[in-house]
């Protein structure tokens, strides 16, 4: 495996073990990297039952990735309302929905072909 690929293992590594730190639930990532045009090579998709927890789980993926692995998200979207908030770390795109929007867009359709990975973790 090259480093390329090693890190962007270890950052979703990273990022899943937060989002499950906060309770985040249904949490999936998508391999893109076989799509052209795709934006990043990896989205990690994951919902919470209320604003409040979107936003913690958000700031809770931040601390740690940075804490770990010195990493800072190129661009945040979506925190001032807290309904969808998407962390982006360039190779890696982050999407914390709240539970409704996460139904109503069904990001991982869109990208039905990609290999998906499922992480299951004891409450």
């Amino acid at each position: 495996m090259d480093t390329r690929k090693q890190d962007t293992a270890r950052l979703i590594e990273e990022i899943v073990l937060a989002i499950e730190d906060k309770k985040g639930k249904d949490i999936v990532s998508l391999d893109l990297s076989g799509f052209d045009g795709a934006i990043c090579s990896h989205f990690v998709v994951c919902h919470a039952d209320s604003t409040t927890q979107v936003a913690g789980i958000a700031a809770g993926v931040e601390q740690r990735v940075l804490e770990k692995l010195g990493e800072k998200p190129w661009r945040i979207e979506g925190e001032q309302n807290a309904l969808w908030i998407a962390i982006d770390y360039t190779d890696v795109m982050v999407h914390i929905f709240q539970r409704e929007l996460r139904e109503y867009y069904r990001l991982e359709e869109l990208w039905a072909d990609a290999p998906v990975k499922h992480y299951q973790y004891e409450e």
